[in-house]
This record gives structure tokens, C-alpha cells and sequence, in this order.
């Protein structure tokens, strides 16, 4: 539920937002967005949840099924977002490590950012390559499976669905293009010898396939076409990181299973900041996970999704823990359910907390502008109006996020959309329409 400034009960609020005389242009607030809502053809057909928020004057200005539960997709990514906010500094943790003797010793903390395409720090390889110690890769701290709860496992494939572990490297993604000779170039190089031609594949498209269980890839016999591009998460393991890692830094590198001493000091990498915009404008599933494993680290040499959740909506959500089902930190779980005014109040935590208008939009997509939202609205002078995480899988599209009218009224809002048959195209073009009327008006 949100909570408010006054005692008065999220049911009250709404009902003295309707009946209350106070002030007759907050009637016509009110009414003018509950036609919007309730006429609207195309959200009359699925289950539609709207909550807007004025965020100067604390008050609910209209709510459809705003305690009612959605599957939020990737506007889970929002609680993730908040739990870094709370439990990271500036920048990320990258590595633990600890010296005996002649010996390094070094642990993973999930950080995404190691030899990540979106990310230019040299950190942790700088300080495994300079090292004149022996090095020791522990890699027993990671407490889950490789996916997360409710996963949808035919979907290894995916580029968006790279596997969960502590050193991840490279997103955990083999990246493979074809030369001017039609020739396949693999990223990681060392996968290259695991990939196979299969007479048997046959298709009209030149295809490349992952086995489920080992990083066994097949391809047809015919030449990919110049240009052609794909990415696919290989199957993660401590000997393949290990392997990368000794490929990387040039050096030496034993595994061993060791506890982590209580003496132990820490590497950072990338600035936060960073890597969460990476994060929200591009809804990156690789490092909603990684991000939350990362906050686990700080509590424990064990990472652990589960732990790090009940964590946080012990520590930072209590006054809305009990209404939400958080499973994972990307959104990728149909197990997710939150409610439209639960997304609220959570971003008007993550307003509070940041507490800085420009550095809040720059970490959310804007509409027409960048990330996720940058084909959603029309701008004037490239201006946006509207910041917000979209959220999307098959039969559902939300948008939370904040709004500042032609007015400078600052509004929160959360749009669900779950359960619909049209494209998703046609459900976010009305919520663009919906959002856009609210600015000009209001």
C-alpha cells in the first residue's frame, strides 16, 4: 500500500479524493482521468491497473485496481534499483580478496561489469595481472541455481537470459559474428573449438544452437551471410571463468575451496550510477540479477537472490513487504506480483532517496528520448515529460515512473496491463496516449 503522511488509510484517501469539497478543480482531476481510464476501448478488453500519485501535495489523484496484484515484468527492475540504492556506494564492488602468505586469494561478488561491452574498467584485471602473488580463484559463494525462480527454460537461448554465478565475465554471453569469408569469430575466443557443423540442421536461415546441459553449439553447413550477429549465454561453470579469466589476465590461476577470512579487502569497479542507468534504460536482465547477488555480497561471503530480497522488504519496504511477490531481480519470473500502488510508493521512496530531480531522470528511461521509451512519446525541443521502466512479456506492458505536466505538476504513476490480446504496440501507444493527455492537462 502507499504510505502517506497522515494516518488516514489508502481507502480514506481515495474516498475523500471523491466526495471531499474541497476543491472543485481536483473533482475535475479526478473525473476527467476516470473517463480517460474507464472509456478507453482498447484497456476495457484486459486487466488494466492505473495508480497517479501528485507527489507535491501527497495525495492520490486517481487509482483502478491499485491494490490489485500484476505481473510487473520489468518493472521489478524498480525494486532492484532501490535495493542498490540503500546498500551500494558509489561504485560496485567487484572482488574480495585476501593475502596468505605468497598467495592471493580472491572471491566474486556477482559483479556484472568484468569485460561487459557497456563497460570500460580494467580494475579487477589490472589487479589480477599485477599481482606477483599466486593466484586463487574461490568460487563457492554463489548460494542458487543458475536461473531464477520461475524461469522460463526454453528460453536459454535467449540473449536476455544469461545464467546467474559469482564471477560472471562478459555478460556471460558468447558473441558470435561472421568475417568477410563467412567465417565464424566467437567471444570468448576458447568457445570456438565447441562449435560443430550439423548436416542435420536444416533451415533456410542460417542458425546457431546451444545444447541445454554444456556449451556444445551447432550450426548448418552453409556460409552466414556478411553481417550476420548473434549472442547466446554459454553455460556457466568455475573452470569455464577460470579458463576466461587465465585467458584475460595471462596469469596463472588455481581454483581451491577456501572460507573467507574475516581480515579480507575489496576491489570496485564501475561507478553505480553507471551501471544502474545500464540497468533501467535498457532493462538488462543480466544486471538486475548481478546488481542484487552484489548487495547480498555486502551482508555475506554468500550470494543468495532469496536472502538479499526478504533483506530488503524486511529492511527498506516493510510498509508495503507483505503486498508484493518478489522473486527475482529482473522481472523475468511470472511468479513476480505487485500492485500499482505499491510501484508508487516505491518510487516516491526512490524520489526521496535520491532526492535530486535531474540525477532521478537520467537513471530512468525518457520518453522520446532514450532507453526503452525513446519511440514511446513525441517531445517538444527534444523535452521530456515523461521518465519511467517499462516492463514486458508475452500478454503484458506496464510503465511506472514519474511525470511533470506543461503545468509542473511533479506526478507518479504506474500503468499494468496484463492479460491483453492486442500487440503490445497497440497497449503502449494508449498508455502514451493516456500519459501525454495527462501532461497537456494537468
Amino acid at each position: 500500500m502507499i504510505k502517506l503522511k497522515s494516518t488516514i488509510s489508502i481507502s480514506g484517501v481515495i474516498m475523500l479524493l471523491l466526495f471531499t469539497t474541497t476543491s472543485y478543480s481536483q473533482k475535475i482531476t479526478h473525473y476527467k482521468i476516470k473517463h480517460l481510464i474507464e472509456k478507453s476501448e482498447i484497456l476495457k478488453e484486459h486487466f488494466t491497473g492505473f495508480t497517479l500519485f501528485d507527489q507535491d501535495n501527497d495525495k492520490i489523484i486517481y487509482e483502478q485496481n491499485g491494490n490489485k496484484h500484476f505481473i510487473p515484468a520489468s518493472n521489478t527492475k524498480m525494486y532492484t534499483f532501490y535495493t542498490v540504492l540503500e546498500m551500494l556506494g558509489d561504485s560496485i564492488p567487484a572482488l574480495k580478496y585476501a593475502i596468505k602468505g605468497d598467495s592471493l586469494l580472491f572471491w566474486g561478488t556477482g559483479d556484472p561489469t568484468l569485460a561487459y561491452e557497456s563497460f570500460k574498467s580494467n580494475k579487477v584485471l589490472d589487479f589480477l595481472k599485477n599481482s606477483e602473488k599466486k593466484l586463487f580463484f574461490v568460487s563457492n559463494n554463489y548460494k542458487g541455481n543458475f536461473y531464477g525462480s520461475g524461469w522460463n527454460y526454453d528460453d536459454y537461448e535467449e540473449y536476455f537470459q544469461p545464467e546467474m554465478n559469482s564471477f560472471p565475465i562478459e555478460g556471460n554471453i558468447t558473441k558470435i559474428t561472421a568475417n568477410s569469408n563467412g567465417e565464424l569469430v566467437v567471444q570468448p575466443s576458447l568457445l570456438r573449438p565447441f562449435f560443430k557443423v550439423d548436416t542435420k540442421i536444416n533451415s533456410e536461415t542460417f542458425i546457431i544452437k546451444r545444447d541445454f546441459y554444456s556449451n556444445r553449439f551447432t550450426f548448418p553447413s552453409s556460409i552466414p551471410k556478411p553481417g550476420f550477429k548473434k549472442q547466446i549465454p554459454f553455460k556457466t561453470s568455475p573452470e569455464l571463468a577460470l579458463a576466461i579469466l587465465k585467458e584475460k589476465t595471462k596469469k596463472e590461476i588455481s581454483l581451491i575451496d577456501i572460507v573467507l577470512p574475516e581480515s579480507f579487502k575489496i576491489i570496485y569497479s564501475e561507478k553505480t550510477d553507471d551501471v544502474l542507468r545500464e540497468m533501467m534504460l535498457f532493462s538488462d536482465n543480466f544486471i538486475a540479477e548481478q546488481l542484487l547477488l552484489v548487495c547480498s555480497s555486502t551482508l555475506t561471503n554468500d550470494l543468495s537472490t532469496n536472502s538479499i530480497i526478504e533483506y530488503s522488504k524486511t529492511n527498506f519496504m516493510k510498509e508495503f513487504a507483505n503486498d508484493i511477490a518478489w522473486v527475482d531481480g529482473s522481472g523475468l519470473s511470472r511468479y513476480n506480483l505487485i500492485t500499482p500502488n505499491t510501484s508508487v510508493a516505491l518510487l516516491k521512496k526512490i524520489s526521496e532517496k535520491i532526492n535530486d530531480d535531474d540525477r532521478l531522470h537520467s537513471l530512468f528511461p525518457a520518453g522520446g528520448i532514450s532507453g526503452t521509451l525513446k519511440r514511446a512519446y513525441k517531445t517538444d525541443d527534444d523535452n521530456p515529460f515523461v521518465w519511467a521502466k517499462t516492463g514486458t512479456l508475452t500478454n503484458v506492458h506496464n510503465q511506472s515512473g514519474y511525470i511533470i505536466t506543461k503545468n509542473g505538476k511533479r506526478l507518479i504513476y504506474s500503468f499494468m496491463n496484463n492479460n491483453f490480446t492486442r500487440t503490445t504496440l497497440e497497449i503502449r501507444n494508449e498508455m502514451v496516449r493516456i500519459i501525454t493527455k495527462i501532461f497537456n492537462e494537468y
